[in-house]
């Protein structure tokens, strides 16, 4: 069965097709969220290279362990589309699993960011308050990283609902709904890493 987003709902008695609340809230909060990360990374690349004490991003920023942590990432959306199909076909069993690697996925993300940040403090002293590259650098990542432990708060709460059974193929689309949330946390991602890890370094 397809995974493709319910996008419409008949509604009334007129016959007229219109877009399912559900669907329009969440393009609504993602376009708001949107705007929101493009605030942060037009003022991060606007302050690129004017900080006037070290240390600077080509100095600090090691990208091996980003790599890594993106691949892991990047990877959770393949794991959440297999579960959307398989609680669309009511296979309980490969819902649940394949939920469980999409929170892996995303736990390893957050937990190899917090390795660096720690990286980044103990080894090379870079604060928030350093300079202007600590400010916009942990601003515009912690953000995402704030909206990747959202995202996991709520496939956690996903998973504990359907460990308990209270989860079936009736709730799919709001389960899909919570999927688009994930992808756009994956998909802003991408958009942060290539501008703090490769145009911004």
């Amino acid at each position: 069965m397809s995974s493709a987003p319910h996008t419409t709902v008949a509604t009334g008695g007129d016959g007229v097709w219109r877009p399912a609340r559900g669907s329009v809230g969440m393009l609504c909060l993602i376009a708001a969220e949107s705007c929101i990360f493009l605030t942060f990374v037009v003022a991060y690349l606007f302050y690129i290279g004017q900080s006037a004490t070290g240390p600077q991003p080509r100095e600090v920023l090691e990208l091996p362990m980003v790599i890594v942590n993106s691949i892991a990432l990047i990877s959770s959306s393949i794991t959440v589309v297999a579960s959307v199909r398989a609680l669309e076909a009511g296979r309980m069993p490969q819902f649940k699993g394949w939920l469980l690697a999409t929170i892996a996925l995303g736990g390893w993300f957050v937990v190899g960011t917090g390795l660096e940040w720690s990286s980044l403090m103990a080894s090379d002293h870079l604060y928030i308050g350093t300079n202007l590259f600590g400010t916009t650098f942990y601003s515009l990542v912690g953000l995402h990283l704030l909206h990747v432990i959202v995202g996991l708060a709520l496939l956690g709460s996903v998973l504990v609902c359907g460990v308990r059974g209270k989860v079936g193929r009736s709730h799919a689309h709001a389960f899909d709904m919570i999927s688009w949330y994930w992808h756009f946390v994956d998909a802003v991602w991408v958009i942060v890493f290539t501008t703090v890890y490769v145009v911004g370094r």
